[in-house]
């Protein structure tokens, strides 16, 4: 069974910039590796994955343009650099793993994390 752990969330005031970083026990297997945030009153969403061995990456349209996910092999993790940051970009974010390919659909995953929250005030 794999293990994700986050770390990285914290406030910034908006059009700051967070790093979120997910160490993930299958790191060296091919796994979609994702990151679904969730607000309260809201739906979760996708917000981005990387295939970790073929490295392709989807980005969600709300957040295209300013997160990158990568990997970050130094770390055997996988990181979402984030960057001018909105009020709307508050919300939980979960660290998500499933094996083989790549969904947007939040169920398709199968091992979460417990999240990181990222908070975007003034």
């Amino acid at each position: 069974q794999a293990r994700l752990v986050e770390s990285g969330g914290g406030s910034v005031q908006p059009g700051g910039s967070l790093r979120l970083s997910c160490v993930s026990s299958a790191y060296s297997y091919r796994t979609c590796v994702g990151w679904i945030r969730q607000a309260p009153g809201q739906e979760r969403e996708v917000v981005a994955w990387i295939n970790t061995v073929g490295g392709g990456t989807y980005h969600a349209d709300s957040v295209k343009g300013r997160f990158t996910i990568s990997q970050d092999i130094s770390q055997k993790a996988v990181g979402l650099q984030m960057e001018s940051l909105k009020p709307e970009d508050t919300a939980m974010y979960y660290c998500v793993l499933r094996w083989g390919y790549c969904y947007t659909d939040p169920s398709r995953f199968q091992y979460w994390g417990r999240g990181t929250q990222v908070t975007v005030s003034s």
